[in-house]
Formats: structure tokens, sequence, C-alpha cells
């Protein structure tokens, strides 16, 4: 059995519906959904907000490169097309996975240029960590902490406070 924390963003065109999409394709392995929160954009900021949200999954069988398969299916299903020129561009949704941990509990390491884990970025994106919080308070990134701490710590404290909880939206899956 492994979990996996996956991280879901879309600042283009119908936003929720692609975040609800992304829960959807990951069906029954869904164990617990983060509340939605409006972002402004990171990396390349001349683009459009976007909604970001975290989901906690489960399954027997797969393994990391099938969590990875299936955050690009969502992505491909979502219509999302990549632009090499702009690696922080605008999309209709992204799906990273963040952390994959085994049936004991103990987190999978791999770098690897498909899919490194945990995710290399994870512990500097307020996006990624304030969502993970609602779902698990005294969560841990693997290597880096505790998700508090990591939130708390410069310089993502000052990202964090541009980050607005949408309790007016939900990601219920239309399963």
């Amino acid at each position: 059995m492994t979990r996996a924390l996956l991280s879901l963003g879309s600042n283009l065109g119908d936003r929720l519906d692609h975040l609800r999409s992304a829960v959807t394709a990951l069906d029954d392995s869904v164990l617990l959904v983060s509340g939605v929160y409006e972002t402004p954009p990171w990396g390349d900021t001349d683009q459009p907000a976007y909604l970001n949200a975290v989901v906690l999954a489960e399954d027997p069988a797969a393994t990391p490169d099938d969590w990875l398969e299936r955050a690009r299916a969502a992505e491909r299903a979502a219509g999302r097309e990549r632009d090499p020129a702009r690696r922080f561009g605008p999309r209709t949704l992204d799906v990273d996975v963040i952390a994959v941990w085994t049936g004991d509990g103990e987190p999978v390491l791999r770098d690897d240029p498909e899919l490194t884990l945990p995710h290399p970025r994870a512990h500097l994106r307020a996006f990624v960590l304030r969502p993970w919080i609602d779902i698990q308070p005294y969560g841990r990134l693997p290597g880096h902490g505790w998700l508090t701490d990591l939130l708390n710590a410069e310089p993502i404290a000052t990202d964090a406070l541009e980050l607005r909880p949408r309790p007016d939206l939900a990601l219920e899956s239309t399963t």
C-alpha cells in the first residue's frame, strides 16, 4: 500500500472545475481533500491567480510512478499544454506528486529526473504547505520537518500572508 500527497493548482478556464476533475480522476483512492485557497502566481507573476488544494490518496498497489501517471492523466484530461519556454506559466491544471509513503508509513525518497520525492520545492511553497495543514495539522514533509515550522519560516511566511482561503468553494468528488 502507498499513500501520496498531491498538490492541485489551476489558473486558466474554470479553475474550480479543473480541481474537481482531478479529485474525480483520483476516484476511490482519495482519503482527504483540503480546503481551496486562492493564491498569487509563483515564479512567473504575469498571469492570473491560482486556486490551490491538496489531496491525500491511498492505493494498495500504486507505485510512485503510478501516482505520477495519474497526475499527468488528470492534467491531460483538463487540456493541460506544457510550454517549455514558460516553466511556471499559466495552466488549466497542475498536479504535483509531493510525497509518497509506503504501507508502513516510511517516506519514499527518490532522486530521479522524472519524479523526485519528496517534491524538491514543496518546502518553499505556501500554496502546498497551508492546504496540507488543513488535512494533516501535525504533518511533516520528509527531509524538511513540521509543516507549521516550514510555513512560518522566512521567506515562506511572507508568501503565506498572500494565500486567501476560499470556504465558498468546495472540492467534492462527483463520483
